[in-house]
């Protein structure tokens, strides 16, 4: 049941054994910062040999998959795009869903914005049909005054995902849903819609980028509220390691409970038959 707690390092219902495919959180979850947690790697050569796959998932829009990409490289994994699933991409795929051939006012990095543009979304700094806000750290007032303007003006208001706040190695610094809060604050609007974790849209993008059926998907994240919520409430399976955000206590408190809770990914390794 949703409300239970279960044991820690425990899968007494073999959930792990019924998975085909493994959607992992990456900051708290992989890794942190650029040092990989304890045993993450072993974990991800495990799934391959045991005939499973995995896909990296990412809240972050302001990176693109080639950025993530380039930093797994850094640190020792050799993987294609393929691998990479983000509240961008996935943004992307709702847009030409729902919004076809509309001119979209991006707030966003350069690097979201390029994604963008490759993938055939017309971006328009005067005129949009759209607006789409991003996690933008180049954000500066002129952009900050313009999107207000369109939202205050009533045009169809998406966001790439709901975080506040964006981990760092360093702390904490504002992230989309912070960006969120600033606009409604003057425009009196939060997002008509938002793509990435907990909600649906990224968990059907990313069901058209696996092959393996809902149930047979295991979520697994650092994050109550967005990693382990997006499993519960979408049909996946949902995996909690405690390496990152959330503690065994955070857990007790939420009403979102995941099925599964290991001290980290190492821990899962051995049920991986």
């Amino acid at each position: 049941m949703q409300n239970q707690i279960p044991g820690v390092n425990e899968d007494a219902e073999e959930i792990l054994s019924q998975i085909e495919c493994f959607a992992l959180d990456m900051d708290g979850t992989i890794y942190l910062g650029e040092k990989w947690i304890d045993g993450a790697q072993a974990f991800l050569e495990r799934i391959e040999a045991s005939g499973r796959s995995y896909v990296f998932v990412t809240n972050n829009s302001s990176k693109n998959a080639a950025v993530y990409v380039e930093k797994l490289k850094r640190m020792g994994l050799s993987v294609g795009e393929n691998k990479i699933v983000t509240s961008g991409q996935a943004t992307i795929h709702y847009l030409k869903r729902h919004f076809p051939d509309r001119k979209v006012f991006l707030l966003g990095n350069e690097l979201l914005r390029e994604e963008f543009r490759q993938a055939g979304i017309a971006l328009e700094e005067d005129n949009p049909d759209v607006v789409v806000t991003a996690f933008d750290t180049s954000l500066d007032y002129r952009k900050m005054c313009r999107v207000c303007d369109f939202v205050r003006a009533g045009l169809p208001y998406l966001a790439t995902h709901p975080d506040y706040n964006c981990p760092t190695e360093d702390g904490f610094i504002p992230d989309a849903g912070a960006i969120h809060a600033f606009i409604n604050a003057s425009a009196f609007r939060y997002p008509d819609r938002v793509i990435g974790k907990p909600n649906g849209d990224i968990i059907e993008y990313l069901t058209t980028r696996v092959n393996a059926e809902r149930s047979r998907i295991a979520m697994v994240g650092d994050r109550l509220y967005t990693d382990i919520a997006a499993g519960r409430n979408h049909g996946l399976k949902s995996v909690l390691v405690l390496s990152g955000e959330a503690s065994l206590e955070d857990v007790r408190r939420s009403e979102i409970k995941p099925h599964l809770i290991f001290s980290s990914v190492r821990e899962m390794i051995s049920f991986l038959k």
